[in-house]
């Protein structure tokens, strides 16, 4: 058990985390600190020497150079899957566990990746922005049922799997290519190589971590691979496609549509503005990195991030630790 009182530790959270964290911390004892946007490493470098525990989602970034100024802190919690931004290597060296959420949001981007799959094959986003503005315009050419077509799924983790299994009931024919060994779910079927992926499958989704292997993953030589007339998703990370490369391939009629979460620059906060190459081109959905927001999926998150911290805080321990063993 902990002698420092409870209520000395400083709970610093950001990135509108769900309100359910603040309380959950609240409820047992801790200083708690609410922010609905993210913090810069100037901003970090002010707040860190007074903060034992941080908690942050994608958009605040955990330098070596913050970290220098957070002797005081004892934990990171990344409430979503992703841990690249945070430096893991120099939080390792200052003695910082850092704990993610990998299971929770599983569900919730699965339905969001098969959603976009069926708007794509019917077009559904432009007709409805269409009514929107006055325009009827009742067709169906171009526009397909998805039972029968072939989804490939780029990273066959915790998401891929699961967006597998879905697509299985839609009646599609899956297959997956991943970097390890995986077991495949239902009939999905194993591809022998990232091409092979790329050449068979109608709509392609990624699921992969950001990385200096997975940084343009998808670019003009990849796209020029997949069927004309085919569908790329990304609701993995915004650096994992080349985004001119995509909107090249939608102007050409090469790529018959995308849909899009991630990008490589993102708003800091709701407040500030979004600009992407993609805007106004023809069937492509983008979404504002909204893959886990969904009630269940923050609630989840909040709860398996927060108990891994205080359960740290507590007793010492560091189950499922990202950076300890």
């Amino acid at each position: 058990m902990i002698s420092y009182p409870k209520d000395k530790i400083n709970v610093l959270l950001l990135e509108n985390i769900h309100e359910n964290g603040f309380n959950l911390f609240k409820d047992d004892g801790f200083n708690v600190q609410l922010f609905k946007e993210a913090f810069s490493e100037e901003k970090l470098i002010e707040v860190l020497p007074k903060t034992h525990i941080l908690g942050i989602r994608s958009k605040t970034n955990i330098t070596a150079k913050a970290l220098a100024h957070a002797d005081r802190l004892l934990s990171i919690g990344c409430f979503c899957i992703g841990t690249n931004q945070v430096d893991l290597v120099e939080a390792e060296k200052k003695g910082i566990p850092v704990f993610n959420a990998p299971y929770s949001n599983t569900r919730s981007v699965a339905e969001l990746v098969l959603a976009e799959v069926i708007m794509l094959a019917r077009k559904a986003s432009d007709q409805s922005m269409g009514m929107h503005v006055g325009k009827w315009n009742k067709v169906a050419s171009g526009c397909f049922e998805v039972r029968g077509k072939t989804l490939g799924v780029v990273g066959y983790g915790h998401i891929g799997s699961q967006v597998s299994v879905i697509a299985e009931s839609f009646g599609m024919r899956v297959v997956f290519y991943d970097i390890q060994t995986k077991l495949p779910l239902g009939n999905a079927k194993l591809c022998n190589s990232f091409e092979e992926l790329l050449e068979e499958s109608d709509f392609v989704t990624l699921h992969v971590p950001e990385s200096p292997d997975t940084i343009n993953l998808i670019g003009k030589k990849e796209i020029a691979l997949m069927k004309k007339g085919s569908y790329l998703l990304n609701l993995s990370r915004g650096t994992v496609v080349d985004i001119d490369a995509l909107v090249d391939a939608l102007k050409s009629g090469h790529l018959a549509g995308a849909g899009i979460d991630v990008f490589p620059v993102e708003p800091a906060s709701n407040k500030d503005p979004f600009e992407s190459p993609l805007m106004g081109v023809p069937n492509v959905i983008l979404t504002p990195h909204i893959g886990v927001s969904t009630e269940e999926a923050q609630k989840h998150i909040v709860l398996e991030v927060v108990c891994k911290m205080i359960k740290y805080v507590n007793n010492g321990t560091t189950p499922f630790c990202v950076n300890f063993t």
